[in-house]
C-alpha cells in the first residue's frame, strides 16, 4: 500500500523519522497559514500506523522555506530530548549542496562570523567582531564544479544559525542562486534556491547505531541540472 507523502520518507523507525523536504514547503506552521512538512510527516504516521488520536512529533531542526533536503524528527519525547542534545553537542553533522553564482577567492575554506538577526526584513547581518544580540557562525565549504557562472559547493556546517550558509557564502561573493534576498541575479522558476540538506551522520538517540543519510539529488531541477549527483 502507497502510504501519503511515502516518497519522501528516508528513515523510519518507532523512534525518530528522517523526510526530504521539498523547497517551498515550510519547516513548521508559521502565520502564513500554509502547510507544513511536519504536519505532512504528521499524516504519514497516521496513516500507515493507523493511529486514531493526535500524534506526537517534534521538530530537531529547520529548513528555510525555499532550500529542500533532508529533516529530522522524533516521534517520542525521550527521543527528542536526546536528539536535541545531541545537536546542541555538535553531535549532528549536517552537509550541505549548494550551488553559488560568481567563483570564490579560495577552492575551499572556513567562514567564521557574528550573525546578527532582523526580524523584521527576515534576513541576517554577518559582523567580523562579537556584540549583542550576535551569534558565533561557522563554515567550511569546499568548491567542487563549476559550470558557466555557477559553481557547486559542499559545505559543512559548524554552527546552525538562521540563513548561515546564504549569508556567508554571498559575503565571499558566491549568493546562492535564486536567492535573491542575498543578492543573487538568478530567480528560479519555483522561487526555490539552491541549497540542499545533503548528508546527515548522527548516533541513534536510542540504539546508539550510526544512521548515515543521503538525500536525493534534484537533477531535475533549474540549475541544478547542469551538474552532475557528486556522490
Amino acid at each position: 500500500m502507497k502510504y501519503f507523502f511515502e516518497e519522501n520518507i528516508v528513515y523510519f523507525d518507532n523512534h525518530l523519522v528522517v523526510a526530504f523536504k521539498p523547497s517551498n514547503l515550510l519547516s513548521q506552521k508559521d502565520d502564513t497559514g500554509d502547510e507544513s512538512i511536519l504536519e505532512k510527516v504528521k499524516q504519514y504516521i497516521k496513516e500507515k500506523m493507523d493511529k486514531p488520536g493526535d500524534v506526537f512529533l517534534g521538530s530537531v531542526h529547520r529548513l528555510d522555506r525555499p532550500a529542500m533536503g533532508l529533516m529530522i524528527f522524533a516521534k517520542t519525547s525521550k527521543a527528542l530530548t536526546r536528539l536535541n542534545d545531541l545537536m546542541q553537542q555538535g553531535g549532528i553533522k549536517k552537509t550541505y549542496l549548494c550551488i553559488c553564482e560568481g567563483n570564490p577567492p579560495e577552492y575551499q575554506g572556513t567562514l567564521q562570523h557574528y550573525l546578527e538577526k532582523d526580524p523584521v526584513k527576515n534576513r541576517v547581518k554577518l559582523h567580523k567582531t562579537p556584540g549583542k544580540n550576535r551569534k558565533e557562525a561557522v563554515l567550511k565549504y569546499e568548491l567542487i564544479s563549476r559550470q558557466g557562472k555557477f559553481s557547486m559547493f559542499k559545505v559543512q556546517l559548524e554552527t546552525g544559525r538562521p540563513h548561515q550558509i546564504r549569508a556567508q557564502m554571498a559575503s565571499i561573493g558566491c549568493p546562492i542562486a535564486g536567492d535573491l534576498k542575498y543578492g543573487s541575479d538568478q530567480n528560479m522558476l519555483d522561487k526555490s534556491i539552491c541549497l540542499l540538506s545533503w548528508k546527515l551522520s548522527f548516533t541513534h538517540p536510542v540504539t546508539n547505531e550510526n544512521i548515515r543519510l543521503t538525500s536525493k539529488f534534484p537533477s531535475s531541477k533549474q540549475v541544478w541540472n547542469l551538474f552532475e549527483n557528486p556522490v
